[in-house]
């Protein structure tokens, strides 16, 4: 691979830059400006020349600034080791970028991927780049448009050799949560973003949640946007102190040009760009029970169907109106409703860490599961006043298998369960679906039941199919086979997993 130094028009060497950015939409150009304000000279470019130009033209005075009109140029202004992060759309794109980059890459050069990349993904660029000799980090941002500009929570995974050249600049532009930066490294190949993919898959868990108590107040208790959004501002005094329950309670301040909520003219129908359902691909191909999650994403997907779903109503009638409480019994709803949104949060970063826990073990990743928690509590969507909470139960027990087991998670769940089970109950009484809620209530009550009735279902696999079963008076990995036809044939399958 070659490299040299690109000359101006009168022979000088030009500034060089301590990283390269590619990719000026919204959230490139509020990287850059972060890395500016820390002192960071960057070298920025974009496909098209004019965005390049508009961004600079902004930015006059910016002498931390360098525009650059080709990948060659943009590489010549890097001082070494190159660093260039991509800021571009997941995919083809960033094998496209990659390619276009590495004639003018050396040795110990690095490229850096700050999308919404599939973990897959960076596994595989990681491993071909260092074919090579090229650093590759798969890295994810959350934080949206202000955390960019002003302090993202940042995880970065991939080539550990490449993380000491750029912690100084990730470090000085990520969020700060007492004193402590919200980025760290992750961990190896695609660790970086598949932990940006779980912290995506909380965050769909977390808004599902909330929407749903919405809902509860709303219609089932008939209360106005304003009065929803006064409790929602109270409970975000306590416990459920996060960055998604302060935003609920703004966005409920906000009316229309008629001076109604302008929540009720937003189309009820979610979008959504894929991290979530990667999560809940993830967690069925690893085998753990992801449901919070999982439901939050169908939930978004049944959402669409709105035209079908208006058709419905039709069909089947209304829910009911709003429950008639006097205010004592409706004092106590909406305290059943905050400690079953509380229970249920837990659970959702519950079944998140146990992804985590097991995607390591398959891929061979060191995670560290409190700098994790750490790295969340500032910058990114799902930050919340309980992760500081997550790093102590790994502190106090680093072996931890599952974080209801740990003293803090367990007597809060204990606590709410209660009244968690009467918010439930209200809303089948109401007929308001409540699939997240709900399904986090069904996966706390199964994990802490220690007999299943699998049984009945290991019974009826090894009837039609010869899959065979385990006993409970024979040591764990030791098969058995009924004939339960009498048919004397043998064992067809091949496999206890079908």
């Amino acid at each position: 691979m070659r490299s040299f130094q690109f000359l101006g028009q009168r022979g000088q060497v030009m500034a060089q830059a301590d990283i390269g950015l590619i990719g000026l939409a919204v959230m490139g150009q509020n990287l850059v400006l972060n890395m500016a304000d820390h002192g960071f000279k960057v070298a920025v470019y974009n496909r098209s020349r004019d965005k390049t130009e508009a961004f600079l033209a902004a930015e006059p005075d910016n002498e931390r600034l360098i525009g650059c009109f080709s990948i060659e140029e943009l590489v010549a202004n890097l001082s070494s080791p190159r660093k260039v992060m991509l800021m571009v759309k997941a995919g083809a794109v960033v094998d496209d970028f990659i390619e276009q980059l590495l004639p003018y890459l050396r040795t110990g050069d690095v490229i850096i991927d700050g999308g919404n990349s599939l973990y897959t993904d960076s596994q595989r660029r990681t491993d071909y780049l260092a074919e090579s000799g090229i650093l590759y980090i798969g890295t994810g941002v959350s934080g949206g448009e202000e955390g960019a500009r002003h302090g993202s929570s940042i995880m970065p995974g991939g080539n550990p050799q490449a993380w000491p050249l750029v912690k100084p600049i990730f470090q000085a532009i990520a969020a700060q949560a007492d004193a402590l930066p919200c980025c760290d490294w992750v961990g190896e190949g695609g660790a970086g973003h598949y932990v940006k993919m779980v912290h995506n898959g909380i965050e769909y868990g977390d808004m599902q949640l909330i929407a749903e108590s919405y809902h509860l107040m709303r219609y089932g208790l008939g209360l106005s946007a304003k009065k929803c959004q006064k409790i929602f501002a109270k409970w975000n005094q306590g416990v459920l102190d996060s960055y998604l329950i302060e935003i609920t309670a703004e966005i409920l301040t906000f009316t229309d040009t008629d001076g109604k909520p302008l929540i009720d003219k937003i189309l009820d129908a979610a979008g959504q760009k894929g991290t979530g359902k990667w999560t809940g691909i993830s967690s069925l191909e690893l085998g753990i029970p992801v449901s919070l999650i999982t439901e939050s994403v169908y939930a978004r997907c049944l959402s669409a169907l709105k035209e079908e779903r208006q058709k419905a109503q039709k069909c089947f009638g209304k829910p009911p109106k709003a429950a008639k409480l006097n205010k004592a019994q409706q004092k106590r709803m909406l305290k059943a409703i905050h400690d079953a949104l509380y229970a249920a949060k837990i659970v959702s970063y519950t079944q998140g860490y146990m992804l985590l826990r097991e995607a390591a073990k398959h891929y061979d990743w060191h995670l560290n599961y409190g700098g994790i928690a750490l790295m969340w509590r500032g910058g990114c969507i799902i930050r919340s006043s309980f992760l500081s909470e997550i790093k102590q139960a790994f502190v106090d027990n680093p072996t931890l298998e599952n974080l209801l087991m740990a003293d803090f998670f367990r007597d809060a769940i204990q606590d709410a369960a209660p009244a968690w089970r009467e918010a439930v109950i209200f809303a089948i009484q109401q007929q308001i679906p409540t699939p997240a809620l709900s399904s986090a209530l069904a996966f706390f009550d199964g994990y802490k039941t220690a007999k299943l009735p699998a049984n009945l279902l290991q019974a009826q696999r090894d009837y039609f199919g010869a899959h065979t079963y385990e006993r409970v008076d024979a040591p764990r990995g030791t098969f058995f086979h009924t004939d339960w036809i009498q048919s004397g044939g043998r064992i067809s399958s091949s496999t206890y997993e079908v």
